[in-house]
């Protein structure tokens, strides 16, 4: 299999390919009293992955990372089969600056058949939850065994998939998982745009004009300090902004309380998140901005 090779590429970092392996190595690091930090991710990473392997480093004495294309949370239309990936270079990007790299295959993470699903209520409705069905599902579930499979202290999430990770927050609640998630800041290329693996699907014209959906977002945060509270003026501005580019397709814009869910009507003194998903071609881009009334 094209695993075994890959020691090659960076022979100071281990990797580990299957479950008692990975448990075995957890052990060893738990008898050193080593506090661990784990970073789940779908690969082909780029700086958003890396700023969350180093914040993982910087807060624990070990960093677990894992490469797995989940396939239970991708829908029949979605892009599985096209997601983009290189372990190679993923590799080379993470170097030897982690202490094991966990890369399961489908078989491994899902033996035989399975009859057990993790379902989280609430925090999955709108936004992704309604666009995507079965996905935050698959996402529950896959979480659920990566947590229980590495049992990290702490685990580290994205802020860009905001609703995912609300829904693994609340999933570690109800079920008792001793494990810390861990929100981490958004990061963007230098002209706004989310860093997210699919972004190298984009057209360069696709590429150029997407960089209004930060612009958008930018503009509701400017509307919110100057005292504008009322949600259908704030989005109806998005909605404009995005509508502006020629090869934009909006799939949802929605302002919900960060704490409680609900749709808000208007910003008062709660946080809100302002979630938009927009379609490039067949690419569908995601990003977010937390608004709270009187910030700048």
């Amino acid at each position: 299999m094209y695993i075994l090779n890959f020691t090659e590429v960076n022979k100071l970092l281990p990797i580990i390919y299957t479950i008692p392996e990975i448990r075995e190595a957890v052990q060893k690091l738990r008898m050193q009293n080593k506090k661990i930090g784990f970073v789940p991710t779908m690969g082909y990473l780029h700086d958003g992955h890396i700023s969350l392997i180093e914040q993982s480093k910087q807060e624990n004495d070990a960093t677990i990372v894992s490469i797995f294309v989940n396939p239970t949370q991708f829908g029949e239309n979605e892009d599985f089969s096209s997601y983009p990936r290189d372990l190679r270079r993923d590799i080379s990007l993470i170097n030897d600056s982690i202490d094991y790299l966990f890369v399961p295959t489908v078989d491994v993470m899902y033996p035989g058949t399975s009859y057990t699903n993790v379902i989280v209520n609430h925090f999955t409705d709108g936004l992704c939850g309604d666009s995507r069905p079965g996905h935050f599902n698959g996402v529950s579930t896959v979480v659920t065994k990566l947590l229980n499979i590495v049992t990290p202290d702490c685990a580290y999430f994205g802020q860009k998939d905001i609703q995912q990770l609300l829904v693994i927050k609340q999933l570690v609640k109800d079920l008792n998982i001793n494990t810390t998630i861990k929100s981490c800041p958004i990061i963007r290329e230098k002209d706004g745009l989310a860093m997210s693996s699919r972004n190298v699907y984009l057209t360069d014209d696709q590429r150029k004009q997407a960089t209004i959906i930060y612009k958008s977002l930018q503009l509701a945060k400017e509307l919110v300090a100057k005292g504008v509270s009322d949600a259908d003026t704030i989005t109806s501005t998005v909605q404009k902004a995005i509508s502006s580019a020629s090869l934009a397709r909006i799939d949802y814009i929605e302002l919900r309380d960060i704490d409680t869910w609900e749709q808000s009507k208007t910003i008062n003194n709660t946080k809100a998140v302002l979630a938009v998903a927009v379609f490039f071609g067949s690419t569908r881009l995601i990003d977010n901005i937390i608004l709270e009334k009187g910030s700048a």
